[in-house]
């Protein structure tokens, strides 16, 4: 059976390093935001280990920007989410998660505090941006809301600082985890955050002109090149092991906070108001119903996660397995799922009907690694 192909046209948006990613070799995309995320370059292993060992340049441009702006920017921000943002110093990066007045998840953005009036939300892949707007509408707020132009570029792998000083400066060094810091790139203030979706450490540039995105990516390749720089992308066996939730694939709408492992971005004790904020109180009274935790499962061979897999105990079942893969270092599959009270103990042995068989799982802590 062929494998069916991602049919790209005008409604799928480019990125301002898509040139330069095609050259390097991509393989595969997927969509994000309406724009194309490169999803494998070598193999998903060989990404992987070198991803591990080395440095890589992710075009994560897909990560788009709200801009929420105005006098009454901080009130719509804090409105979105449990997170008190209220005594955040600007150079912040603060994961947040966003709930709507059930509780229920609408996207887990990255949020930059670039002035008391003036945010960016690094979104997952929901449309915040319409969200947001209706938001400020609804309660009359005076601000504005829009997508700017900034693709960020990541670099990632444990030669990252080395990398990102040789096209910056030594400044970038002493850049904190989750701040941010503007960085000049020939005569251009860049953003520059310690941050990105891996664990093996790195920075997000914040691209704020399309015109310069092949000369950033021309600039960190020349200069990585002894430190065997290559391309990249989120991966999914780092991300599992690293304990990565992905919204729209382990979490949605329908979860809350809580179900989600995000108990201490909910911060109920404070004097804050946000949308959400009874639901919020109910479910944190009785516990979630549901929680993600991490499976073991029997076996170095796994076929692709498509679509979630039922999980079993008892002949009954108690959750569904949310993303799956074979971890290289660990010697077994390894997945995320979404369980039911009382199943998610560390050890419990459970079953999953994967698409070829059943197989045995352990119930895990997360991160693996």
């Amino acid at each position: 059976m062929s494998t069916p192909q991602l049919a790209v046209n005008s409604r799928i948006r480019p990125t301002p390093y898509s040139e330069r990613v095609e050259a390097a070799g991509v393989k595969g995309y997927t969509v994000y935001n309406h724009m194309l995320l490169p999803a494998v370059f070598r193999s998903l292993v060989d990404d992987y280990r070198h991803l591990k060992q080395h440095v890589q340049l992710w075009d994560v441009a897909c990560e788009r920007q709200v801009e929420i702006r105005g006098p009454d920017a901080a009130r719509l921000v804090q409105t979105m989410t449990p997170r008190d943002l209220s005594r955040a110093a600007r150079g912040r990066c603060l994961y947040a998660p966003l709930v709507d007045e059930r509780g229920g998840l609408v996207n887990d953005p990255v949020v930059l505090k670039l002035a008391d009036d003036r945010f960016w939300l690094s979104i997952a892949d929901s449309d915040v941006l319409l969200w947001a707007r209706g938001l400020a509408l609804g309660f009359g707020y005076e601000v504005s809301v829009e997508e700017p132009d900034v693709s960020p570029l990541a670099v990632q792998g444990p030669k990252s600082d080395e990398l990102m000083a040789r096209v910056f400066g030594e400044a970038v060094r002493a850049i904190r985890f989750f701040r941010f810091e503007p960085l000049d790139f020939h005569g251009h203030p860049l953003l520059v955050a310690r941050s990105g979706w891996s664990k093996q450490g790195g920075f997000e540039i914040y691209l704020d002109d399309s015109s310069l995105g092949l000369d950033l990516w021309d600039a960190l390749w020349a200069a990585g090149e002894d430190l065997e720089v290559g391309p990249g992308c989120p991966n999914l066996i780092e991300r599992i092991e690293g304990g990565l939730l992905s919204y729209g694939g382990d979490m949605d709408l329908d979860n809350n906070p809580f179900e989600c492992g995000l108990d201490r971005y909910c911060n109920l004790d404070r004097p804050i108001e946000f949308l959400g904020r009874e639901a919020l109180a109910r479910i944190a009274e009785s516990g979630p119903a549901r929680r993600v935790v991490g499976l073991r499962i029997d076996g170095q061979v796994l076929p692709s996660c498509r679509r979630h897999w039922p999980v079993q105990a008892g002949g009954e079942s108690v959750g569904r397995v949310t993303s799956a893969t074979v971890s290289p270092d660990l010697g077994c599959g390894i997945a995320l799922a979404m369980l039911d009270r009382g199943q998610w103990t560390p050890g419990r042995r459970v079953e999953v009907a994967t698409p070829d068989s059943v197989r045995a799982a352990t119930v895990s802590a997360l991160p693996f690694i």
